[in-house]
């Protein structure tokens, strides 16, 4: 049989690599589409394709003769990143349009979507949470990027059955996973451990007892690999207009999830316990700094609301759909390799390096975050 060809967006990325690496190995020819370079070599047979999700042709052109489009590619997922709402919106929205229409016009079969948690969840507490629960409303998301991820599913999941040229149908499912991590992962886990190394990492906040998921990135692929060939004739295409809930399956305190990494690199883990709420306060008033001088001054906030929320208040959700309908079984991970890569790049108490320039950049962003308070109260109605 002709090997399957499949196109990754995002795949330069992480977890887009890891899934091109895992669907290669299976003997699928893999074409990875991304604004940029991959951050690691690629098996020497992978085509790379340098495109932008938001230029239709770009994304047209990629969707040539493929029978299965992995839709990994977004923006705005955390950090300074949430702020760019323009970017965020043409990324998440307009880019997976663009997708589906491309999908259709060059007969591609099966469009397999990374979605998120976010897209029922606000701050409110979920506990075993499953698909049957309903979006949260959009004008409730407390970020751009979660609410333009429930916009781009919706399309997803609405353009299930659309007819493509050629014949036949479009079949489509998404995936929501829980917060990535692994060896290399280069969103989250580097701003961790810089915060580790700054002495930032000193309080943690929520309630003791919260849980909150995440996946190892080779579960995540794993997932993504099962619900494309769950799309399939053969398999009745099961997983057509469905989505899934994706974790590791161990609900954990998001800090205590942690500890080991803290711990591992020489570091005290913190003792002392703030409320969610006064966090979420001190995220809002970075934000509205960030608002004044961003333009100026791009610094990078220490948290946002959302994070706040995706760290401190419990949610986590049931696997048992996709664990019927895909296959889906998590294997066991820990952060012992996360440790081991973060040491090997020399991290860690006894070997890191310029704490100076570090703390000299922590000030700096202090001195204008002060410069930006400043200048709001300038605006303030004076006492007369």
């Amino acid at each position: 049989m002709p090997k399957e060809r499949v196109l990754v967006t995002g795949g330069g990325g992480y977890l887009g690599l890891r899934l091109a690496g895992m669907l290669w190995r299976d003997g699928a020819d893999v074409t990875l589409f991304d604004l940029r370079e991959p951050i690691e070599k690629a098996a020497a047979d992978m085509k790379f394709i340098k495109g932008d999700v938001t230029n239709y042709k770009d994304v047209e052109d990629a969707c040539g003769g493929v029978d299965c489009v992995y839709h990994i590619a977004s923006y705005g997922m955390s950090g300074r990143e949430q702020l760019n709402r323009k970017l965020i919106e043409a990324v998440n929205v307009g880019g997976t349009k663009n997708i589906i229409r491309a999908c259709c016009r060059q007969g591609v079969h099966r469009l397999v979507y990374t979605s998120t948690y976010n897209v029922v969840f606000g701050g409110q507490k979920i506990e075993f949470g499953d698909e049957s629960l309903p979006y949260l409303p959009l004008h409730k998301h407390p970020d751009y990027y979660s609410m333009t991820k429930s916009m781009a599913e919706m399309e997803i999941l609405k353009a299930n059955g659309t007819m493509v040229e050629g014949g036949g149908a479009l079949h489509t499912c998404a995936l929501r996973p829980a917060g990535i991590y692994g060896p290399g992962e280069q969103r989250h886990l580097p701003r961790i451990v810089s915060y580790i190394e700054q002495g930032l990492f000193s309080v943690v906040y929520g309630e003791a007892d919260s849980l909150v998921e995440f996946v190892h990135v080779d579960n995540l692929a794993k997932a993504h690999a099962l619900a494309g060939r769950a799309l399939q004739e053969d398999k009745q295409h099961i997983a057509a207009g469905q989505a899934y809930f994706i974790s590791d399956g161990k609900p954990v305190n998001n800090f205590e999830f942690f500890r080991p990494l803290v711990e591992g690199l020489g570091y005290t883990y913190p003792t002392v316990r703030l409320p969610v709420s006064l966090i979420y306060f001190f995220a809002f008033l970075t934000e509205m700094i960030h608002f004044v001088v961003g333009r100026v001054y791009n610094f990078q906030p220490l948290l946002t609301r959302t994070e706040v929320y995706k760290t401190g208040v419990t949610h986590y959700f049931n696997l048992g759909k996709a664990k019927r309908e895909l296959g889906y079984e998590p294997a066991e991970f820990d952060l012992s390799e996360v440790v081991q890569w973060f040491k090997d790049r020399g991290h860690g108490k006894v070997n890191s390096q310029g704490s100076r320039s570090k703390w000299r950049r922590l000030l700096l962003d202090l001195a204008f975050a002060l410069m930006a308070v400043l200048v709001v109260m300038s605006f303030l109605p004076r006492a007369i």
